[in-house]
Parts: C-alpha cells; sequence; structure tokens
C-alpha cells in the first residue's frame, strides 16, 4: 500500500520532532506535563512516559483518604483528555529499566525502547525498611501506594486484630490511623523520644501525644524494633524492641522514612549524593549530563538537600520544564512548611520551626487539656521566623505568609485562641502583596489580588484556576477566600453572599421567610423567593438539605409536618436522614439507639446483644456515652428497628444535623465530689432537645463538679455544677479545630438553666449558616459573645418570648422518626437497597458471586501496559 504525501509528511514531522522521556508519574512528574503544555512543548515534542504503577499520576498527599471512602479512581490526578489532546504517550505498568545514555535510549520493561532528546527522571523514593530479622515475614507491609493500601486493607480484614507501625513521623501516623480505621488495636513505635520529631518540638510532641493516646492509640517512643517475631506458618506475632519489651501484632507497617529512588541513575553513571539523590544544579539538570533532568524526591538539589514535600517538587518541575523551554527559571531550595491533619489532629510547622536562628525568642501558648500547642519564634528585632502549631492550625497560612517580617500586631496575639483578650486580631488582609499564600505554586497575595481586580474572577474557584492557588495541598483555600472576599469589597463589588445559586437570601434569612410566611414546601420557598432563573426549577445539593433543615426545626410552629421522610421532604434529605441512618464506608448502616444521660437498664442492654448477636452486627461504646452497632443493610434496618422499639428504645439521630447526646458523670449520686445530681440533669435536657433539627449536628453535657469528668468545656452547650446551681458555657467544639466553651451565666437554677439554653439553641438555629457549629458561629456572629449574651440573657432584642415558644412547640410536638416509621407500611417500603436486592423476593432473579469483595476493584488505567489512546478508547468502551 503505498502512502499518500500527507501521511509521509506526518511521519517525516513526527520522526523528527525532539523526544522528551519523562521516566515516572507521579505528581511532579504530572506537573512537570502541565509545565510542558503551559509552555506549548507538548505541540513541538514528542513526549513519553514510562510509569511503573499500574494507574497514572494520583494524590499521595491525600492517600489515606482511600480509607476514608475515597475510591483510587477519586484520588486520580490524571486528566485523560488532557494527556489526548496534547499526544502524550502514556505507559503505565511499564518503568523504565535500563538508560543508554550515549545512545540516548530508554529501555522499558515491557522491551519498548525509547529515544530521548531530553529525559527527565522523576523516580521518587521508597520507603525504608529498617534491617531487622523478619522484615519481610507474611504480614509485613510498607505504606506507600494505592497498591500498598488495598494489601494492609485485605490482610488486616482476614487475619489481624493488632496492628503496629515502625515510625511516629507524618505517614507513620496516617497509616496508625488507617490501622486503627480497620478495626484493629493500634500501636506506634518511634525511635525518636516524640512524635514527628522532624516537624514539632518537645512541646508539640507532647500535645500530639495527649491528644492521640485520647483515641485509643498505644504510643511507644524512645525505642527501636530489634525484630519481627513470626509463628511456625512464617507470619507475623510480634515485635521485640530495643528496651527488651515484646509488643503482640500481627500486622506490621514500616513507615521510618523514604530513600531517593536514584539506582537507575546510579546504573547509568549518573552522579548521586553521598546519601542517596541525583545530584542537579540550580536549573535541575544534572551534573553529569546536560541531556538529563532530575526532579522530585529522587533529586539532590544545590543546596545539599532532598525535598520530601510536594510543593518543592512542583517548583522543580516548573524550573525543568523553563529550562528546557530555553526560558530563565531556577530552584535553590525551598520553604518546608507543611500543614496536615493527622488522626483528625491539625499540625503544622513553617520557617524556623526548631528556634536555630542565634538569639531568637519563643512565644508560646499551651492548654494540654484541649491538646493545643502554639509556638512562634521571634527574632529579637521582632521577625518572625518560624512556628509549630498543633490541635489548632488556622492562623497557618497567615502566618507562614508573615515569616520573614515583623508583625503588625503583638506576637501573643498571634498564639492566643479567639474569644482571650488578645488585642487587635490579625488577618490575611493584612499582609504585603508579595506574601506567599499558596507554597504549592508559590501564589502571592498580590497575584490573588490581579486575579481579582485584572482578570475579573469573583469566585475562589475562578481565582483557583488563573492562579493555581489553592490547587496543590489546599492548605491556603480558606485564605484564598477571606482575600477574594476582601478584594471584591474593596472594588465596590457587591459579593454574593446568598445560600447558592438557587437563592441570593442567606440561611438566616430564609429562615425568616419561612417562619414569617409559614411557608412548608421548599418547592414554594424557591419559585416564591429563588433567583429567577432557578424558580420552577429542581434545586440543588446545597440549598435542599439546608431549608430541609430549616423547615423541620420549625414544623411545629409553621404547621408542616415534623417527619423528614413525609412527602416532598423526602426528597430533601441527604443519604443518612434518608434512611434514618450513618451510612459507613462498605455501604453498610449504623443503628444508633438514644441512651439519654448514658443511663441503661440491664434488660435494654440484653435487647442491644441479641439484636447485635442475630444481625451479626459490631457493636462500640462511644464517647457519648451510648451503643452504637455497625453492619447493617438497608433493608435490615426497619427489622432492628423494630425491636428496638418494642424494647422502648428511639431514635439517636446519629444521623441528623441535630441533638446527639447529653453526656454526663455519675454526679452527687455516687460520686464523692459530686454536688449537683448531673445524671438527672442530662437526662431532662437530651430528652427536651431530642430530635431538635439544627445547621449542624449538636453535643452536650452535664459535669456535676468543677473536676468536669464530662467534658462540658468542649460541647456545643455544657453544664457544670456548682454549690449554687449550673454554670452554663456555649460554643465548644472537640472537633477538628477544638475550642474551648465561654461562660454563658453562673448559678442558675434548673428553670433559669433550661430557659437560657432553650434561648441559646433556638437562636443559634435562627441565626447560623449552613453547616456552621455553634463555636464557628459564636466567632463569626458580629460582637460575639457578649452580643449573645445580651440577646439570650438580656432580652436584648426582645425575641427571647419567641424563642421560648419555638421551643416549648418543638418539645410539644416531638415525636420519634423510627416509631412512625416501623409502623406505618408505606414508610417502610423506601427501605430496600435496590429494586431485585437479594433479600428481596423476586422468582425470576438469581444472584450469583462475581468476585472477591475483600479486594476492590482497581479502576481501568490499572489493567495491562497501554499508550493513553488505548486507554481512551477502552475508557469509552467501559
Amino acid at each position: 500500500m503505498t502512502a499518500t504525501p500527507e501521511a509521509t509528511a506526518e511521519a517525516t514531522l513526527e520522526a523528527a520532532a525532539p523526544t522528551i522521556v519523562l521516566v515516572g508519574h507521579g505528581m511532579v512528574g504530572q506537573r512537570f506535563l502541565e509545565a510542558l503544555a503551559e509552555r506549548g512543548l507538548t505541540a513541538t515534542h514528542r513526549v513519553v512516559v514510562l510509569c511503573e504503577e499500574p494507574r497514572p499520576a494520583y494524590d499521595r498527599v491525600q492517600l489515606t483518604s482511600y480509607f476514608s471512602g475515597r475510591t483510587p479512581g477519586e484520588l486520580s490526578l490524571t486528566d485523560l483528555e488532557f494527556i489526548r489532546d496534547h499526544g502524550i504517550e502514556l505507559h503505565v505498568g511499564d518503568p523504565a529499566e535500563t538508560i543508554d545514555r550515549k545512545g540516548r535510549k530508554v529501555t522499558a520493561r515491557s522491551g519498548l525502547v525509547v529515544g530521548y532528546d531530553v529525559l527527565v527522571l522523576a523516580t521518587g523514593s521508597y520507603p525504608f525498611v529498617p534491617p531487622v530479622p523478619n522484615k519481610d515475614a507474611e504480614g509485613c507491609f510498607v505504606y506507600r501506594t494505592i497498591e500498598d493500601l488495598l494489601a494492609i486493607e485485605a490482610y488486616a480484614k482476614s487475619r489481624a486484630t493488632t496492628g503496629a507501625v515502625v515510625g511516629g513521623g507524618l505517614l507513620g501516623l496516617e497509616a496508625a490511623g488507617a490501622l486503627k480505621g480497620l478495626g484493629l488495636t493500634s500501636h506506634i513505635v518511634e525511635f525518636a523520644p516524640r512524635l514527628m520529631p522532624v516537624q514539632v518540638d518537645e512541646g508539640g510532641g507532647a500535645a500530639l501525644l495527649r491528644t492521640i493516646e485520647d483515641m485509643g492509640l498505644s504510643v511507644h517512643t524512645g525505642v527501636g524494633t530489634q525484630e519481627i517475631v513470626v509463628g511456625e506458618d512464617g507470619a507475623v506475632t510480634g515485635m521485640r524492641l530495643s528496651d527488651g519489651s515484646e509488643l503482640a501484632t500481627d500486622l506490621v507497617v514500616f513507615s521510618a522514612g523514604v530513600r531517593p529512588r536514584d539506582q537507575l541513575a546510579r546504573d547509568c553513571g549518573l552522579t548521586v549524593g553521598e546519601r542517596g539523590g541525583i545530584t542537579v544544579d540550580e536549573r535541575c539538570r544534572t551534573v553529569s549530563d546536560p541531556h538529563v533532568f532530575a526532579i522530585g524526591e529522587c533529586a539532590l538539589a544545590v543546596d545539599g538537600r532532598v525535598y520530601g514535600l510536594v510543593a518543592p517538587g512542583y517548583e522543580q518541575a516548573e524550573t525543568a520544564a523553563a529550562t528546557i523551554a530555553e526560558d530563565e527559571a531556577s530552584f535553590t531550595g525551598a520553604d518546608l512548611s507543611t500543614k496536615l491533619k493527622l488522626l483528625g489532629v491539625d499540625v503544622a510547622s513553617f520557617g524556623d520551626a526548631h528556634g536555630t536562628a542565634e538569639g531568637c525568642l519563643d512565644v508560646v501558648y499551651a492548654d494540654s487539656r484541649a491538646g493545643l500547642y502554639k509556638k512562634l519564634v521571634i527574632g529579637r528585632d521582632g521577625t518572625l521566623l518560624g512556628g509549630i502549631l498543633v490541635g489548632d492550625a488556622e492562623s497557618y497560612g497567615t502566618l507562614r505568609a508573615l515569616t520573614g517580617s515583623v508583625p503588625p500586631v503583638s506576637p501573643e496575639s498571634l498564639v492566643l485562641p479567639a474569644g482571650a483578650d488578645s488585642g487587635a486580631q490579625l488577618g490575611p488582609t493584612a499582609l504585603p502583596d508579595d506574601a506567599i499564600i499558596c507554597s504549592c505554586h508559590n501564589v502571592s497575595k498580590g497575584t490573588i489580588r490581579g486575579a481579582v481586580t485584572e482578570h475579573r474572577c469573583v469566585t475562589v474557584p475562578e481565582v483557583k484556576k488563573c492562579t493555581k492557588a489553592g490547587t496543590g495541598c489546599g492548605s491556603c483555600v480558606k485564605v484564598l477566600g477571606q482575600l477574594v472576599t476582601a478584594e471584591l469589597e474593596a472594588s465596590g463589588v457587591e459579593v454574593d453572599k446568598g445560600l447558592c445559586g438557587c437563592f441570593e437570601q442567606t440561611r438566616e434569612e430564609l429562615y425568616e421567610i419561612v417562619l414569617a410566611l409559614r411557608i412548608t414546601s421548599y418547592q414554594e420557598l424557591l419559585d416564591g423567593y429563588g433567583r429567577v432563573g432557578a424558580r420552577g426549577g429542581d434545586g440543588c445539593e446545597t440549598c435542599k438539605p439546608a431549608v430541609a433543615s430549616v423547615i423541620a426545626s420549625l414544623a411545629p410552629a409553621i404547621g408542616a409536618s415534623g417527619y423528614v421522610l413525609d412527602g416532598e421532604q423526602a426528597a430533601l434529605q441527604d443519604t443518612n436522614d434518608h434512611f434514618l441512618a450513618n451510612l459507613q464506608k462498605n455501604g453498610s448502616y449504623s443503628v444508633v439507639p438514644r441512651i439519654p444521660g448514658g443511663e441503661i437498664a440491664p434488660e435494654k442492654l440484653i435487647v442491644i446483644g441479641e439484636i447485635a448477636r442475630d444481625f451479626g452486627l459490631y457493636t462500640k461504646i462511644t464517647g457519648g456515652q451510648r451503643i452504637d452497632m455497625f453492619g447493617a443493610r438497608v433493608e435490615q434496618l426497619p427489622l432492628i428497628w423494630s425491636r428496638l422499639v418494642d424494647a422502648g428504645f428511639e431514635s439517636g439521630h446519629a444521623y441528623g444535623k441535630s441533638l446527639r447526646t447529653v453526656k454526663s458523670c455519675v454526679g452527687s449520686t455516687w460520686c464523692r465530689y459530686g454536688v449537683q445530681d448531673s445524671v438527672r440533669m442530662a437526662i431532662d435536657l437530651e430528652l427536651r432537645y431530642r430530635g431538635l433539627r439544627s445547621p449542624h449536628k449538636l453535643k452536650s453535657a452535664v459535669s456535676g463538679c468543677a473536676r468536669e469528668c464530662a467534658e462540658a468545656q468542649s460541647k456545643d452547650f455544657g453544664v457544670i455544677a456548682t454549690a449554687s446551681g449550673w454554670n452554663l458555657y456555649v460554643g465548644g467544639n472537640g472537633g477538628a479545630t477544638p475550642r474551648h466553651a465561654d461562660l454563658l451565666a453562673q448559678d442558675l437554677s434548673d428553670a433559669e438553666l433550661v430557659r437560657l439554653i432553650d434561648r441559646f439553641l433556638m437562636f443559634y438555629i435562627r441565626t447560623a449558616d449552613r453547616l456552621e457549629r455553634t463555636s464557628t458561629w459564636l466567632e463569626r456572629i458580629p460582637g460575639g459573645l457578649d452580643h449573645v449574651r445580651d440577646v439570650v440573657v438580656h432580652d436584648s432584642l426582645g425575641i427571647c418570648d419567641e424563642l421560648e415558644r419555638l421551643m416549648r412547640s418543638h418539645v410539644a410536638h416531638y415525636r420519634d422518626e423510627w416509631a412512625e416509621t416501623v409502623n406505618d407500611p408505606e414508610k417502610l417500603a423506601r427501605f430496600v437497597s435496590f429494586v431485585n436486592a437479594p433479600d428481596t423476593p423476586d422468582p425470576v432473579v438469581a444472584f450469583v458471586p462475581e468476585r472477591d469483595q475483600m479486594k476492590p476493584d482497581l479502576p481501568l488505567l490499572s489493567i495491562g501496559v497501554r499508550p493513553a489512546d488505548d486507554l481512551l478508547e477502552g475508557s469509552a468502551q467501559r
């Protein structure tokens, strides 16, 4: 067959195009490809990628989120349209095995040979496994890739009850949290005297240790692993530690650091550092060969450091791409600041965190009860040099951007918690324009302001697309939003503060409309008060549950049904409310009956035990003093709840944005220190406020004395007994961003206490934003605690009678949702997982097991060794 002239010309052009070969396709490798495309190099060059893993680049920073329900596909960083549109040849599962620098060729495992004009090594790092006996035994794993996580999950589910992690650094703590989430008793073994020794100091390590131990993990610091103990079958049975002790465990995860993957470079004669890493110059070109570059965790930079963070890797990728494009760029070092959430705990360090500068001073705030530790390192001239934040890293973005300058407020005000008498509070608008807001992409405040003023960006997503700020680790997104809003307001642009694209009103304004006009239907509210383009439509996933919550919280007062699954209300609920149960990561649901105050009769305990046994449910006594049962299928929920309702139980509302529990100590009835009957009060409060729908979940506690055994000051509203009555605290939060509650009123009688709580809760429900906890609301609302006290205690707005009336209406009309459900055949009809579910009688349908459920399906891209076009074709067929 004779080729056409056009085909011949096209083939000649392709052969003449210089070739860039990228070895490795991780986060840094993908960023390098994007940088090539931005400079037009993918249009003038042939680009070939050799990827070792069975899938393209994914977000390794968020790896642990797989155990929180994110699928491998959701972690992907690779847009196949990008690969296709730029003609990139992507080969997955086919790593480079040899490099012929003289002939400028790379040979892959499959036998594929690719010639190159430019070779870029982005081979990353590998986990370091200490050379201890039996380190390769069955039951030993590393924690680095999605495949590692899949293997750990399968082993944990099949034959492990206890797990130990060797290493208490970043990944070590994440691995320990993953093991705990898999239901294993978890241990952390760290050779250093504290956790995260690189990022935090002794004080920060102590705060972190206390918080992690409170979560039920056992921490062993100052000891090393001497040997992995194995049984007769060759599987792990324990660990022998350096202090002579033994730790029983049947699963071990090594997370003791990483080493640069530089063997490929060594084999072809490239220069590497004494401790590893491919030596490169300031343009990320190897010092041995001008045709070869190295970026990311495999590269040894000119400052003698191998960077293990993604932000420096991105900067190296940009530098290499700029150099290939013959643009000016250099990489001489990078910011090592980090902000992470480990086991739900915020941890951040920035600048000279350990105070190595001569003559520097420390400003420290510590609260061991709340697990808070904040330290700033200040130079003699007042310059902020660095810092450490544990337990609360809200100010990280602002503080990191101020590093190297003298803050405009006192250092003390930068670490004291919100609500303290700390003087002026510093926000991101006070930062200079050259302050770096996004360290992942090196985006300054001035660039963000320019995106708003020059490029007419009016939303955070538009600014992210324009500047790339906030598209890396995401730690700067909150500051980004504050800057965008401030810049719009400064430019005279009216900032849209509406609930969503369907409503220009805030949640608070919609609440007032619903209450004043007694609107009982979401559709009526949307058609009457929605934005013009939204009227007559279906609404969105933001406003539907928010309006549903408002209608539910006002139901008795406006004449609406208080049952969330009646009529239109059912279509507005999220997954949890839809089935009156919490959806779990494996697709099953939890069953949580209410146990007011934690007080329960033996007969009811027996009922719970029998149900858990009969349905094969996992049971757990929670911190809220009740018993959760996990693993129920949708169609089993009515059967379970029928038995619970018959035994006198009612819904614990663990699935709803409503009151969860009122925790209590044993109080004066049993405790020799108790001064009031905290159990009785906790039960009274829980029964009064059960089922109260609110913008976010509500938690409470009652302590019988100042020893505070119920931890009332970490709750949305907490009560502490005094010799003269009760002290009421509000706005606390023991969650991801802990906050101590503030004292609202003291020495209250029973009646005074209940009246003030009624007012406080209804005022919060009336004025809070969607999904806003009381802690955040109290800090946001103008006037803060003083304003709330004026309204709730002193009735400054004259609305307390109405607030009390609304609460009385709720109490009088409360009905248990599950009792109504199990007694109504029509309502029971919704509890089917799908129309032909296995437990749904259907003589036509037969069910055959198709695959091993213990091993989650790998995504399409993990199959075979194929270039990008084949992957795209397969995706379309799928």
